[in-house]
């Protein structure tokens, strides 16, 4: 080849390698669960929608998990608003101060299933709480509900006098103000302590869904589950990512991340839930323990006991300028709506 056609072949070469785009960079963030790796809500939940962001971004932004959380449960959110983690999750009931209006998805009576209750609650929560700012300083990308919570106990419960005086392990929130009306001895701990609280005695029993039969080895502990018809209360979760990390995605990488939050979150959790209750209760049927459904007399003892806890909802929720018994129904009719796959 002459010097000549070198020259031009290498000038064709730079013009070629000029013209191209340049490669996109990789963004590897980090996550992190404060259940089990093996609890859905590690290894469905948040690993599942991880693996969507980064097939969505074309494989721009992957998520790793942490081998260990970085703080105890009801410190997440501030974990990830201070960097600490990048994506994370938590329940409202562990920050009750701070997270008054999600206490809606965890009164009495919701939704029957995870979905309906995640899907209601995440179109109420995007028309009237997220204006009002209680997820600042994180980049909120779903909220979601467990399934309906339920009575598990180490004896038997066939009415409202056998609950009084019950040492009974919930999360917080609405969960705990639920037991207290009642008349259990109620108190807070973290979900994953609860296998030990019960079999070592501090605990008579659980509030739960049905999955954390399986996610928290109870059926060795238990002698009867309590059902009530949409549940005793439900938990509401936040979804959320350090809002300094988000801002410095390409807006190409946010707009795709968009488009799997807000009800999308709500659906791919509500349906993981409602999946994992089922399991729950094929293994709690063959585990023995017993199962009664609450029958007339205990449901509407129940309804009325935590009537007051729903208007002290409504009245902290019109505290920060909402019609919340207006949002309390719409709500209500919203579960219907989904419930009828609307």
């Amino acid at each position: 080849m002459s010097k000549a056609r070198r020259v031009v072949l290498a000038v064709l070469v730079g013009g070629v390698l000029a013209a191209a785009p340049p490669a996109h960079a990789q963004t590897t963030l980090t996550m992190s669960s404060w259940v089990s790796p093996q609890h859905h809500i590690t290894a469905v939940v948040l690993q599942g929608w991880a693996n969507e962001a980064e097939k969505v971004t074309n494989g721009r932004v992957k998520f790793q998990m942490l081998p260990k959380h970085p703080s105890a449960p009801p410190g997440t959110f501030d974990a990830v608003r201070e960097g600490l983690v990048d994506l994370s999750y938590v329940t409202a009931s562990y920050t009750p101060a701070r997270h008054i209006l999600p206490m809606l998805a965890e009164l009495p009576g919701a939704g029957e299933t995870a979905l309906v209750n995640s899907v209601a609650y995440s179109r109420i929560y995007w028309k009237h709480f997220h204006k009002v700012g209680e997820y600042k300083g994180v980049k909120l990308l779903g909220v979601f509900t467990h399934g309906p919570g339920q009575l598990f106990t180490k004896r038997p419960v066939n009415g409202i006098g056998d609950i009084q005086g019950l040492k009974i392990r919930t999360g917080g929130g609405v969960a705990e103000a639920v037991a207290k009306a009642l008349g259990a001895s109620a108190f807070v701990k973290p979900a994953p302590e609860s296998y030990e609280l019960l079999k070592g005695g501090v605990a008579d029993g659980v509030f739960f869904p049905m999955e954390s039969i399986i996610s928290f080895k109870l059926d060795t502990v238990l002698e009867q589950a309590t059902l009530f018809p949409g549940g005793m209360y439900s938990s509401s979760f936040g979804f959320f990512m350090n809002e300094d990390k988000w801002n410095k995605l390409p807006k190409q990488d946010q707009e795709a991340l968009e488009k799997i939050s807000g009800e999308w979150i709500a659906r791919h959790a509500g349906r993981s839930w409602d999946d994992a209750d089922q399991k729950g209760f094929d293994a709690l049927k063959k585990s023995g323990v017993k199962i009664v459904n609450a029958d007339a007399a205990l449901v509407a003892e129940v309804k009325k006991r935590s009537a007051p806890i729903i208007e002290d909802w409504v009245q902290k929720a019109g505290a920060k300028g909402l019609d919340a018994a207006g949002v309390l129904a719409e709500f209500r009719e919203e579960l219907k709506k989904v419930a009828a796959g609307r």
